[in-house]
């Protein structure tokens, strides 16, 4: 086995950073927010966050925009990433308004000041408004075009000193080969993050991968389509994809 995963009755984790792409906040639709599946996030966040765990929250854009189909049709990568990080910011505030319906305190920072709707991104804030019980949506990226929102997610989670990063996606997990494309491919319980890599798969960019290997991150790659899955995976239950290493202390 590359890592043990316990099946108890309190939080495997202490402190988690979520990350949800955008395409997951459009539901059904492909485009833009659903309200229902936006309610359905913060509900479940609302349920981890009564085990009394600390979380972060990347968000993506997708389903407002991506940088690199813009580039890809003429306009300039810089501007079209930035682009991008303004769609992370939407999100967040819908996220954040949907959290406070149900009671949870929220704080959206961004790593490109929009002082007028939310906070600057300050690592020490962020600890203070955890530790507080506070959730805290990490928007705008990392505020430097050419990186994605997972390295984005992978960077926050090495700053905060989380014990897991959790990859809520549309997918069961991490298959071996694009189910898409390939019929047969296998659903992975769980793989090194150096195999991740050798093999190019690509539920996760690289540069994404290798943070959380150098900085001995965990992660958990699971459907957030599924009700109650995030906090399934906080207690440490068997869902989705481990990526790890054998020796990981965190896990």
């Amino acid at each position: 086995m590359l890592n043990e995963r316990r099946e108890g009755t309190g939080p495997r984790y202490r402190r988690v950073v979520l990350k949800i792409s955008g395409e997951a906040l459009a539901g059904q639709t492909g485009f833009g927010i659903d309200p229902g599946t936006v309610d359905s996030v913060a509900r479940q966040i609302a349920e981890v966050l009564a085990l009394g765990v600390q979380v972060g929250v990347v968000v993506g854009g997708g389903n407002f925009w991506r940088g690199l189909a813009g580039s890809s049709q003429g306009m300039d990568r810089a501007t079209a990433d930035y682009i991008g990080m303004l769609a992370t910011v939407m999100n967040g505030l819908a996220l954040m308004d949907a959290l406070e319906q149900h009671g949870v305190a929220v704080r959206v920072q961004t790593a490109i000041e929009m002082k007028e709707v939310a906070e600057p991104y300050i690592r020490r804030k962020a600890l203070a408004h955890l530790e507080q019980g506070r959730v805290v949506i990490f928007a705008a990226g990392n505020g430097n075009p050419y990186f994605s929102t997972d390295t984005t997610a992978a960077l926050r989670a090495a700053e905060i000193e989380a014990d897991v990063m959790l990859k809520a996606t549309k997918e069961p997990g991490m298959f071996d080969a694009d189910p898409r494309t390939h019929p047969g491919a296998k659903l992975l319980d769980e793989i090194a993050y150096l195999d991740v890599l050798k093999q190019n798969l690509r539920v996760m960019d690289a540069t994404a991968i290798s943070l959380c290997m150098d900085n001995r991150i965990p992660i958990v790659i699971f459907d957030l389509n599924v009700y109650g899955n995030i906090r399934k995976v906080i207690l440490g239950e068997s869902i989705g994809t481990l990526v790890g290493s054998g020796d990981d202390a965190h896990v």
